[in-house]
């Protein structure tokens, strides 16, 4: 069983709160940028495939990181790929193409609605925004996207989700 989700990283940083002296600033680095947009298939064992883009996401994104992944699958083990209603899931052209996948072993299932925390992916976002990505990571987008590659590289060993 894998979940599928998508997940936007800008220099905008993902922090919810933060401490600090009375009376000091805690100045936090911030500033438009372009978007990192990983997508992402995850197991409870911490096996991954990520595609990243720079940019939007379309269905068109959406096919192709499917059509990668299905690649790689063992065609005589099935691979069950949890994905959220998005209407990136719901396009036709994504749906014309589940039958493609199913052949290399890949089936899609849907989520229920308004059920993010069924994803087990969304675990992994939260890791990476919140805890993994360092503040040097918001410094330039250069190097936003080397802390960001450099963590979805070594998921799985450095940086692991265990599940209970």
């Amino acid at each position: 069983m894998y979940y599928f989700d998508e997940a936007g990283f800008t220099l905008t940083p993902s922090v919810p709160y933060a401490w600090q002296m009375t009376g000091q600033s805690l100045p936090l680095p911030s500033s438009s940028s372009r978007r990192i947009n990983v997508l992402g298939f995850m197991n409870k064992a911490n096996d991954s495939y990520f595609h990243s883009v720079i940019g939007s996401v379309s269905s068109d994104t959406v096919i192709a990181a499917f059509d990668r992944f299905s690649e790689t699958r063992d065609p005589s083990s099935l691979s069950l790929v949890f994905v959220d209603n998005s209407p990136l899931h719901h396009s036709q052209a994504f749906q014309t193409r589940q039958d493609d996948w199913m052949l290399n072993g890949v089936i899609v299932c849907y989520l229920p609605a308004y059920s993010p925390e069924l994803n087990l992916i969304e675990i992994l976002w939260r890791k990476i925004k919140y805890e993994w990505l360092p503040w040097s990571a918001y410094e330039s987008f250069s190097a936003l996207q080397e802390a960001l590659a450099s963590i979805l590289v070594n998921f799985g060993n450095k940086y692991q989700i265990t599940f209970g």
